[in-house]
């Protein structure tokens, strides 16, 4: 197993790396699901805004077919509620369409809100209805998506809270570490899940000279590098990577461990350089 599992508030476990499907072509994401399944990859996270959830189940569905050894409950599917899908009624629909679209795979295994950008009102709306859906065994653990600490205390102080969230997944990498977000929620028992963790490839082919002797030390590239950063802040990585061949050299970060000084050279805690979007501060 290329992998730990991380007990979730839920009681639940979810492994300690997944496979991110953003910008995956859907022509190109049952195959990419299936390879990486093959190679060990047990954790698969996409959403509605991706365009390709169909694809990822048909990926999961077809591999626990070949494989009858592996089981349903060894795999776990994340998808997310697009900001449209947020709401009492739009949230009803977007689940229901959603346990269609999940055939055989029967249940799934992580809900989010995608971002806090719909509301308050019908970000708790939204909320109910994923609980009710939990206790209907159609969702095994709900959480939340690029949500500030305002917006999570939002939840954790609601009268009707019956679950809180499971994680906040948010873009983390040493170019974007957000550390005082990631701690919080690391506090409140939220697991943080780290999605761009590789900075979508922006900052993979110019090392500094220190980074560039850390890959040396260990014979790694500088992905395994990065993702082995993420696992050792206490974050489960979300890396993404349409190249088969890169797919199993992902996985392959257990042989090593950085030093806390080498933790240090690759935090660029000067350095705030997103790539994807900011939704921290709405209202």
């Amino acid at each position: 197993m290329s992998y730990r599992l991380v007990t979730l508030n839920s009681g639940n476990k979810i492994p300690s790396i997944g496979l991110g499907t953003y910008n995956i072509p859907g022509s190109k994401t049952t195959q990419i699901v299936y390879e990486a399944l093959k190679v060990g990859y047990k954790s698969f996270d996409t959403a509605v805004l991706y365009g390709n959830e169909e694809e990822v189940i048909a990926g999961i569905s077809q591999f626990l077919k070949d494989n009858k050894d592996v089981k349903r409950s060894d795999i776990f599917y994340t998808t997310k509620l697009w900001n449209n899908q947020v709401g009492k009624n739009e949230t009803t629909k977007a689940i229901n369409k959603m346990m269609e679209q999940i055939g055989d795979l029967e249940y799934i295994d992580m809900l989010l809100i995608h971002s806090p950008l719909p509301g308050k009102q019908r970000r708790l709306d939204a909320w109910k209805i994923m609980q009710e859906a939990v206790a209907q065994g159609k969702i095994k653990n709900i959480g939340v998506s690029n949500y500030g600490p305002q917006h999570i205390e939002e939840l954790l102080n609601w009268s009707e809270l019956k679950i809180p969230p499971a994680v906040n997944q948010i873009e983390i990498s040493p170019w974007c570490m957000r550390d005082e977000i990631a701690n919080w929620c690391l506090n409140k028992n939220i697991q943080v899940e780290a999605y761009a963790p590789l900075t979508h490839g922006q900052r993979l082919q110019k090392q500094e000279p220190e980074f560039a002797q850390i890959m040396k030390k260990y014979n790694k590239t500088a992905a395994q590098i990065l993702i082995k950063w993420s696992l050792q802040k206490g974050y489960i990585p979300l890396p993404k990577t349409a190249t088969p061949s890169r797919l199993k050299e992902n996985l392959e970060v257990n042989d090593f461990e950085l030093t806390p000084e080498e933790i240090n050279i690759i935090s660029q805690e000067d350095v705030h350089d997103p790539t994807d979007w900011e939704t921290f501060d709405a209202p």
